[in-house]
């Protein structure tokens, strides 16, 4: 049975006339409210929804969005200082991507949810540079969790992960650390190049140390040249190893496939 403060209330085509301070709308189903340039000042709006509304240049300072849900909504201009928005998400709504900077939860957990709904916001509206925006801030929040959830002594933590979540959330931990350092956990070109420079530096050390003299520096410059061939596919000379030549065919597989992904998720975003 549900009690009187559970039951929600619909507002349709209602207007906020007046500024409100300290009321409370939690709950409620506003469907094309409008609210233009008008300020809210600690006001509770927990778990509502706001579908095609008009708040445009509003002003939201202390105010709970806790579990809201912004559908087809103009936020554009609206500025937000100090609000809650754990559980919130966003979808094809219009709103400034300094939101990002201002209101993301402090929980890094939280955080990711918040991000993540805002990327796919703006993936909605085809918004590529608040997409990447977001993807940063998200991708940031969790290196953070992860890495907290295995190491921080903080009570939530060591509480939540145990045993094997432990285990499995410093598994995850490392395949991130691994990814962001190949290629940016897909968000980077430059550190897939560094990558590849790193991988043609070690196959140089090699061809040098098994073919050539470490004493003569001609040995070296030859060596970048053979190793760059057989990186990108010549057939190498006699002498190099099968097992050598399948995985650097392997890495340079990868390297293609990642780069392929970083150049479809760019244009994907536009």
């Amino acid at each position: 049975m549900y009690s009187e403060n559970q039951i929600r209330k619909i507002a349709i085509d209602q207007r906020f006339a007046v500024d409100e301070v300290d009321e409370r709308y939690s709950n409620h189903l506003f469907v094309r409210l409008s609210a233009k340039g008008r300020r809210f000042s600690n006001v509770d709006f927990r778990f509502s929804t706001f579908d095609a509304c008009y708040l445009r240049d509003a002003k939201f300072d202390s105010c709970d969005f806790t579990g809201c849900r912004f559908v087809a909504t103009n936020l554009h201009g609206a500025k937000f200082s100090g609000c809650r928005f754990e559980y919130a998400t966003f979808e094809r709504t219009t709103i400034d991507p300094a939101i990002l900077d201002t209101e993301c939860p402090s929980r890094e957990n939280l955080g990711v949810r918040f991000a993540r709904t805002l990327r796919m916001n703006y993936q909605q509206l085809g918004d590529a540079a608040a997409v990447n925006r977001a993807m940063k801030i998200e991708l940031k929040a969790t290196e953070t969790h992860l890495y907290k959830a295995w190491a921080s002594d903080e009570e939530y933590y060591r509480k939540k992960y145990v045993g094997v979540l432990w285990l499995k959330v410093f598994y995850e931990w490392s395949i991130f650390q691994l990814g962001d350092f190949i290629w940016g956990n897909g968000e980077s070109a430059l550190r897939l190049l560094r990558f590849v420079l790193l991988i043609l530096v070690c196959m140089t050390m090699y061809e040098v140390l098994t073919f050539g003299d470490p004493h003569v520096v001609a040995s070296y410059g030859s060596a970048i040249l053979v190793s760059t061939e057989v990186f990108m596919g010549v057939p190498a000379p006699a002498g190099y190893p099968n097992l050598y030549i399948a995985c650097v065919t392997l890495v340079r597989l990868i390297a293609i496939g990642f780069l392929l992904s970083i150049i479809i998720k760019k244009f994907n975003r536009r």
